[in-house]
């Protein structure tokens, strides 16, 4: 049976507006980049989204088919396509407005084996009515598989921090690895460092046995902990000529689980909790590398594995 995963969250029409050129319209949201992003590096990939059958909708489609990613269940669930408005600034940092809805299209059960991994994020377990259902589907999935939970937070959309803090906790609860940015991280626990934030998501029950956090121009860094020992560290982020930042976090989150991909699946909590400081730095230098590709470039545009390994000789 093939390893697979599911990605489950948004797909968003992207409206990019920069340097005084008409608007652009392109396909985007957190989810549909990290399938696009996980089928160029050649991993099967299923997507649980919804958009509209309308123009966007259509757009996304057709960028979902030509990156192989398939559906896991009917995506017209939603009465228009979300949409997210992104100004770039001069240094290539995307600021949003948005309009967007979230709802889960029905995931058939099935005689195929459980998903390789499971990767939830930004507003899937976070934005009603599709929330609770994202949330309920996780914790019947969790025990039989990998999970991966990208907190990559939307303040402007999702209100207040309470109850937001409360749903992210949950989440991570059920999660086998947690990734955050660290604007994320101080936008949950304004009063902790990145790396206090990290230590309490780990204390949770059962919750990671892993927290990534990543650090914009300046790396990225993993909190691990296995039974009573930790381990903790960083590298560098890659250099590059930023052109934007679309879709650079999304990227990371799908090259980490590409370059963790072997350990997955059933029983890859064990094989997660087990790795040494050598093996992350080599997961997170693969993750801020495939990352740097997409920042170097204009929009979400992620890249091949041929695009970051070196040629053959």
């Amino acid at each position: 049976m093939t390893a697979t995963a599911l990605v489950i969250g948004e797909a968003v029409l992207d409206v990019v507006h920069a340097d005084g050129s008409p608007p652009e319209r392109r396909p985007g949201g957190s989810a549909v980049n990290v399938a696009v992003a996980l089928a160029r590096l050649g991993r099967p990939v299923r997507l649980a989204t919804g958009y509209a059958d309308d123009p966007a909708g259509a757009l996304i489609a057709t960028h979902l088919r030509a990156a192989g990613v398939r559906l896991a269940g009917d995506p017209h669930v939603l009465a228009s396509t979300a949409r997210a408005d992104a100004v770039i600034d001069g240094t290539g940092a995307a600021s949003y407005t948005f309009d967007i809805g979230w709802r889960l299209p029905v995931v058939p059960d099935g005689p195929a084996a459980p998903p390789h991994v499971v990767h939830l994020t930004s507003l899937a377990p976070l934005l009603a009515p599709g929330a609770d259902d994202v949330l309920a589907l996780v914790e019947r999935i969790a025990p039989t598989t990998c999970v991966t939970y990208d907190v990559n937070l939307r303040p402007a959309i999702t209100g207040a921090r309470s109850e937001v803090v409360e749903r992210v906790l949950r989440t991570a609860a059920s999660a086998t690895l947690v990734k955050a940015s660290d604007e994320d991280l101080l936008a949950l626990w304004p009063d902790r460092s990145a790396g206090a934030s990290a230590a309490a998501v780990l204390a949770l029950d059962p919750g990671p046995v892993a927290v990534v956090v990543t650090h914009g121009g300046d790396g990225a860094s993993w909190h691990a902990c296995s039974g009573v020992d930790w381990t903790t560290g960083g590298v560098p982020a890659e250099p590059v000529d930023v052109v934007d930042t679309i879709g650079a976090g999304d990227t990371f989150a799908a090259a980490l689980l590409d370059h963790l991909w072997p350990l997955l699946g059933p029983g890859g909590r064990d094989r997660i909790a087990a790795l040494g400081s050598e093996d992350w730095s080599a997961a997170l230098t693969w993750a801020a590398r495939a990352a740097a590709v997409t920042a170097g470039r204009v929009g979400a545009d992620p890249p091949t594995r041929a695009d970051l390994e070196p040629a053959s000789p």
